[in-house]
């Protein structure tokens, strides 16, 4: 008897398997669906990859999760990041685990430049994110004229350069990007830009663009942009908004008044930020451009003249920044030398030459220059400030980070926190945005803006990108001083249907797929 029992009970579960018409069904959560309309109690359904209803006492499922008490939102969109090495380390855990599902690689002028191979080998790895990519301006330049020049391309050269833009949209890559603070990028003309981004128009793209300056020039910056964006008939999105040194503090509103102009005019501008008062970036760039020119910078650091007036140069931008020292910039890696990792370029040349006085400072920076380069960490940025770009409704979260090696160096902590600490600090504890507009910022409004499909909105048929958190208990870990820990207070999270971090650990599933435009 109690075999048949068995044999009944087994029949029974067999059958309400098979009749169930949900992979998964997350029950009793706070939705939060990336419009930024108000949160709602429902049950969020997902089959095949992609949610299938949203609504109350929903069907059977093969897996049930109580979430009674979490929000429920589409996965973060982080629309600015340099993760080209993802097929490297295809788990992505740093972003996965701040609740980022999908990224936006080639930012700043720097991409791959065969997207479609590019593609094609990640689809083969496997990741655990979506990716998309743009094709860097920068790179595209470098390929084309052979180095860092300072002169316009040849007629030639720039029909070279719109058939590799053509070739990087045909592939599926969502727009054009420039990085006009660095090499070549610094040197191409607005003519240049505005006739690669009408390659990229052309193709439904966006054009993507570190501003030529964020700092005492930085009108001029954006008027170059709304003049590539009017010119090429695109739309511009203006990366990591921000006022960079003190010098330039106290005007964001004016900023945004330019940008809502230009809005007015008719120009589709957007903008994205980080949730931190410093910036990262390669230490040459304290180096001036012109002594990087053309791959000849040890040569002319061996002419006692061109490095005296590098060094004066160097001097002279310390003043107009209202700077006595290099105290504000952090070395972040220096492969040649990383017991100089985490200290700043005072206390590296303390450590390194046995004096911090700025000379050494500055032969230090040289140095480092000549021997690689490194990356860095400078602080810059106005709190302040941050908050009023924060609080523009068309400000995009997006990290700049790359994929984190775990302990390799002292990155920027917003490889690790970016999208948690905008929940934790700028929602939770400063109220200065409400729940549902963050999520808003994160996911329904780069799809806007980059032209995703099916992504950054929970509505059913799209595909099911899912984070589940306790804003409670979220929080971003990493700091400046020890970057490498992870954000916490995620439940779990989704990616095409697949759970890929469950309470703040990762799965280890790779459910990625590649986004073209």
């Amino acid at each position: 008897m109690r075999l048949v029992w068995q044999t009944l009970l087994f029949l029974a579960v067999c059958n309400l398997s098979s009749a169930a018409e949900f992979d998964v069904v997350l029950r009793n959560g706070r939705v939060i669906d990336g419009t930024g309309n108000p949160a709602f109690e429902a049950d969020v359904a997902i089959r095949d990859g992609r949610i299938a209803a949203i609504g109350r006492a929903l069907g059977l499922a093969h897996r049930n999760i109580d979430v009674k008490g979490l929000n429920v939102c589409p996965g973060f969109i982080d629309v600015h990041t340099h993760a080209e090495d993802v097929d490297e380390l295809p788990e992505a855990e740093n972003f996965v685990r701040m609740g980022v599902t999908t990224v936006v690689l080639g930012n700043c002028g720097s991409s791959v430049l065969d997207v479609h191979a590019f593609f094609k080998k990640l689809e083969k790895t496997n990741t655990s994110v979506n990716v998309a990519t743009l094709i860097g301006h920068g790179s595209v330049r470098s390929k084309v004229m052979g180095g860092s020049f300072m002169r316009p391309p040849t007629v030639e050269e720039l029909d070279r350069m719109r058939a590799l833009v053509e070739e990087g949209m045909k592939a599926g890559a969502l727009g054009l990007s420039t990085g006009l603070i660095y090499l070549p990028g610094t040197f191409a003309k607005t003519e240049e830009i505005i006739e690669l981004a009408k390659v990229a128009s052309a193709h439904g793209g966006i054009y993507a663009s570190h501003m030529r300056n964020e700092s005492d020039e930085i009108f001029d910056a954006l008027n170059e942009l709304f003049r590539i964006a009017r010119e090429a008939k695109i739309r511009a999105q203006i990366s990591h908004i921000k006022l960079s040194g003190k010098q330039s503090w106290g005007q964001p509103e004016k900023v945004i008044a330019a940008i809502e102009r230009a809005r007015a005019e008719g120009l589709e501008i957007t903008q994205d930020q980080y949730a931190y008062t410093a910036s990262s970036t390669g230490i040459g760039q304290l180096v001036p451009e012109e002594a990087r020119e053309g791959g000849k910078f040890v040569e002319r650091l061996a002419d006692p003249s061109e490095k005296a007036n590098i060094v004066a140069e160097m001097k002279e931008k310390l003043r107009r920044g209202k700077r006595n020292d290099y105290s504000y910039a952090m070395i972040a890696d220096y492969k040649s030398d990383r017991s100089l990792n985490g200290l700043n370029i005072v206390e590296a040349a303390r450590k390194r030459r046995g004096s911090d006085s700025l000379d050494d400072q500055i032969e230090l920076i040289l140095d480092i220059q000549k021997n690689g380069g490194a990356s860095g960490v400078f602080h810059g940025i106005n709190e302040e400030d941050l908050r009023v770009f924060m609080g523009h409704p068309n400000t995009m979260i997006a990290s700049d980070s790359g994929v984190r090696r775990y302990r390799q160096g002292v990155p920027h902590p917003r490889g690790y926190g970016n999208s948690a600490r905008v929940l934790a600090r700028y929602v939770r504890e400063l109220k200065l945005l409400r729940l549902e507009d963050a999520i808003r910022r994160m996911t329904t409004l780069p799809v806007t803006a980059f032209r995703i499909p099916d992504r950054g909105l929970l509505r059913a048929g799209n595909w099911a990108d899912i984070v589940v958190f306790d804003l409670e208990k979220v929080q971003d870990n990493a700091t400046f001083s020890n970057p490498h820990q992870y954000a916490s207070g995620y439940a779990h999270v989704f990616v095409n249907g697949l759970e890929v971090v469950t309470n703040d650990k990762h799965t280890g599933a790779r459910p990625g797929k590649i986004i073209r435009r």
